[in-house]
């Protein structure tokens, strides 16, 4: 699914879903850069989801710290979706971002519709062609702003690594020209 012109909140939410209804379960990946609005995105479509609601995996609970980014996304996808689309169990390692190691293992079971956002996620379902694509942007100066009030001053350290790290990550995996509903939270 693509769509050529960038979207605001509601009509892309309104796309989503319409999309999500021709899936019997369906997966929705929101990817974009840190600050974009993914969570927010998210959380408005988990909100306004016909019937029982999807279950949410942020990408960043599987990614190993500041400079992970690649591989805690590449993992998701054997580890959590192929098994899921094959009917069973998923599951992968949490990432303790406070003691800077892996954590629990979260297990999902099949059967139902799964939003998967965060940095990563295209990365993470490059696999599943099925999957509704989501992209998000917004200018930098207001991601950067976005990200640092919202992780209330943790995350102002490790702005630049993770910037960084986002950048290798779309360009060497073209993740922002894959055909996707493509939209702008920020002025």
């Amino acid at each position: 699914m693509s769509c050529g012109a960038e979207l605001a909140l509601r009509p892309a939410i309104a796309l989503v879903r319409r999309a999500a209804c021709a899936r019997r379960h369906p997966l929705v990946l929101v990817d974009g850069p840190s600050g974009a609005g993914k969570s927010t995105f998210a959380a408005s479509l988990v909100a306004d989801w016909p019937g029982g609601r999807p279950r949410v995996v942020r990408v960043d609970e599987a990614i190993p710290g500041w400079h992970g980014l690649r591989r805690g996304a590449s993992d998701l996808g054997p580890r959590l979706l192929e098994p899921l689309a094959a009917g069973r169990v998923g599951g992968f390692e949490q990432w303790d971002w406070f003691e800077d190691r892996w954590g629990t293992t979260r297990r999902l079971r099949p059967g139902t519709a799964l939003v998967l956002e965060g940095c990563g996620a295209f990365l993470a379902g490059r696999a599943r062609p099925d999957a509704i694509r989501v992209w998000l942007d917004a200018p930098l100066a207001t991601r950067r702003e976005r990200a640092l009030v919202r992780d209330a001053g943790a995350f102002d350290p490790h702005w630049d690594a993770w910037e960084a790290d986002w950048r290798r990550y779309r360009g060497q995996s073209g993740a922002a020209r894959v055909p996707a509903i493509r939209v702008r939270l920020g002025r």
